[in-house]
C-alpha cells in the first residue's frame, strides 16, 4: 500500500501550548503537538492515492492541500506525538480503502410472493373491520 517509515519522514511537527488543566506549569511548556502533512508534495503516495485522499479528506485539508492534525490529550509532548501519528496513519489507511462495487441481485420469486401474500392478508383484515353492507 505505502511505506509507513517514508511517510513519517515527510511529516512536520510543531509543539504549541496546550489549553486545559495543568496549573502554572501549563503556561510554560508546549505539550500540544501539531502534525503537518503536505499531501500535494508527498513523494511516497502515487497520483491515484493522492486523488483518493483529496476526495476523502477534502473537509480536513487546507486550500493548499495540507493536512493539519492536533493532539493535546495528554500532558506529555511525547505521548501526544505518538497519539497524533497513530491518528494520522489510521486516517491515511482508511482513506485509501477502495470500496467494493455493489452487485445488484434479482429479488427471488418467493420473496415477491410472500410480500404479496402479506399485503393481501392485511387488506382482508382491514376489509373485515368495515361495517357490513346490508343492501
Amino acid at each position: 500500500m505505502f511505506n509507513t517509515e517514508a511517510l513519517l519522514k515527510e511529516l512536520t511537527f510543531k509543539a504549541i501550548r496546550s489549553s486545559g488543566a495543568g496549573g502554572q506549569h501549563v503556561n510554560k511548556v508546549a505539550s500540544k503537538v501539531e502534525l503537518i502533512f503536505n499531501l500535494k508534495e508527498s513523494s511516497v503516495l502515487n497520483e491515484e492515492q493522492k486523488q483518493r485522499l483529496f476526495y476523502k479528506l477534502e473537509n480536513r485539508l487546507t486550500k493548499e492541500g495540507v493536512l493539519i492534525l492536533q493532539c493535546g490529550e495528554s500532558r506529555s509532548q511525547h505521548k501526544n506525538k505518538e497519539l497524533v501519528i497513530n491518528r494520522f496513519l489510521n486516517l491515511i489507511r482508511t482513506g485509501l480503502i477502495i470500496p467494493k462495487k455493489r452487485i445488484s441481485t434479482k429479488i427471488p420469486k418467493s420473496v415477491i410472493r410472500k410480500r404479496l401474500k402479506n399485503k393481501r392478508n392485511l387488506s382482508e383484515k382491514k376489509a373485515n373491520r368495515r361495517k357490513p353492507n346490508l343492501d
